[in-house]
């Protein structure tokens, strides 16, 4: 695991994979099957590792938190960021980054809370925890209300957050005037775009942002790589036609749910094993199986395509 200070030039050299968390049948950590997924994400070019949602992270215990902790920086290599996420309580935050103060990490995100937070409250919460953790964190933010534009920005400048992870969903994603605000007193190369590829050319090629949080490029990095590479350079045929092969896979994640449904996807590609998923959660609906499966594999074979030189 790499354990350098962060620069902010990391956010945009790499998009940050989001991975699913193996666990064996009675749902302890599964060191091979994660070391499995990890690799193959590794060997895609993907530098960034972001343990939040899609590891179902919101449910995990504190007391198993160490655990997980050490199990994911001794797998990721030397040259692989990996970021862990806390909460999305306070209670549960804090009991996090005193534990996170005891280890090598430079960075953690906070899972969002939804109804029992305002702005004032967040920004408080967020200040002490930093000192606790003795690190800046990213922030995700999923609505409006959780914190306004000009606190957000007090956090970046006081050191407080280190970069933001934007996911608030909107019908035109080019139509975004919270984000155009946010990019007025944040700096694009601090702001990640946080809902996957649908959005993705969009954030990154109109609003500048410094790249995307994939959960799809688990199963196909050389792809997610090759897409941030041609969106970044202006390549826009080529990001295009990337693009479109990840829609399949993100609108079944979009119509069922964007974690069950990944967590099965790397499965059932045959890249690891993820065995359950943790509770509160379940596995996808028996009737989207199939569906996953054929897509998860056309995804990964045409991964495997752009490895061999066959297309773009």
């Amino acid at each position: 695991m790499n354990t350098h200070p962060i620069t902010v030039s990391e956010f945009s050299e790499s998009v940050m994979a989001v991975p699913p968390l193996a666990r064996r049948a009675d749902y302890s950590l599964n060191p091979e099957e994660n070391r499995r997924l990890i690799a193959h994400i590794e060997a895609g070019g993907v530098r960034t590792l972001l343990y939040g949602g899609n590891a179902n992270l919101y449910h995990v215990a504190v007391s198993e938190f160490r655990e997980l902790l050490d199990m994911l920086s001794s797998l990721a290599g030397p040259q692989t960021r990996v970021i862990p996420a806390i909460g999305p309580d306070y209670g549960k935050m804090l009991d996090q980054a005193r534990i996170l103060a005891q280890t090598d990490y430079r960075t953690a995100m906070i899972l969002p809370l939804s109804g029992f937070t305002t702005p004032e409250g967040v920004a408080t919460g967020l200040r002490r925890l930093a000192d606790v953790a003795g690190m800046p964190f990213t922030l995700y933010i999923k609505s409006e209300s959780y914190i306004d534009v000009d606190t957000l920005a007090q956090l970046i400048d006081d050191g407080t957050l280190l970069a933001v992870k934007y996911a608030i969903v909107r019908a035109d994603p080019a139509e975004d005037d919270y984000l155009r605000r946010l990019l007025d007193s944040v700096p694009a190369s601090k702001v990640v775009s946080g809902m996957g590829e649908r959005p993705a050319l969009i954030h990154t090629r109109d609003f500048g942002l410094a790249s995307w949080t994939t959960g799809s490029g688990c199963i196909a990095p050389h792809a997610v790589t090759a897409l941030l590479r041609a969106a970044k350079a202006g390549a826009l045929r080529e990001a295009g036609t990337l693009h479109e092969r990840f829609l399949p896979l993100e609108t079944l994640r979009d119509d069922i749910s964007l974690i069950r449904v990944l967590h099965d996807a790397v499965t059932l590609s045959g890249i690891a094993d993820m065995g359950p998923i943790l509770p509160l959660l379940s596995t996808s609906p028996d009737f989207a199986i199939a569906a996953i499966a054929r897509e998860a594999r056309a995804l990964l074979a045409f991964d495997e395509s752009i490895l061999k030189g066959l297309v773009v």
